[in-house]
């Protein structure tokens, strides 16, 4: 069965993660496709005065679209470390600009794709309501699956799992 799966990246470990839990646990067949997506985030200035009454140089946005093409390259350049082991997988590398809720949507609908998978970042309820969460607009707007990844919190040494493993003698790793 031929799938095209959608793994949405960013600079963050989350989606890394989830890139390489996907990797491991959905991809089976040389006849599935990985649409690697990253969405880079559009250009907040425009060569014109902007509301605080500054004008921005062509030298300055050119600058800044630079820095944005070198984000979007690490980004990429970060992924393919991530699945160079697994040969077996068509890989398709999109890179679209705008917001990552609309441009993971949009490109999910336009590809027809059979799965979509981001990464958690975990935000709290107040971060969410301000910043918004990606993931569950899309789980929300998308019609193919959408399966949220979570990357596993790593025990600290002030954690209680952490402190009761100390107390019974238990080693931390």
């Amino acid at each position: 069965m031929d799938r095209k799966i959608i793994v949405a990246v960013d600079e963050g470990e989350e989606c890394s993660y989830a890139l390489s839990w996907s990797l491991k646990n959905i991809f089976c067949s040389s006849t599935d496709t990985l649409v690697l997506l990253y969405a880079k985030p559009p250009r907040t200035v425009y060569p014109a005065v902007d509301g605080t009454g500054y004008l921005f140089s062509q030298d300055i946005l050119e600058s800044m679209e630079r820095y944005g093409n070198q984000v979007a390259e690490s980004v990429i350049r970060k992924a393919k470390k991530v699945y160079q082991d697994y040969p077996q997988i068509k890989v398709e590398i999109k890179v679209e600009t705008g917001d990552a809720r609309d441009v993971i949507c949009e490109t999910a609908e336009k590809l027809n794709v059979d799965m979509v998978v981001l990464g958690s970042h975990g935000y709290g309820a107040l971060k969410r309501a301000f910043l918004g969460s990606v993931s569950n607009h899309c789980a929300q707007n998308i019609k193919c699956p959408v399966l949220i990844v979570k990357r596993p919190k790593k025990a600290s040494p002030t954690s209680p799992a952490a402190a009761a493993a100390a107390d019974e003698g238990g080693k931390q790793e």
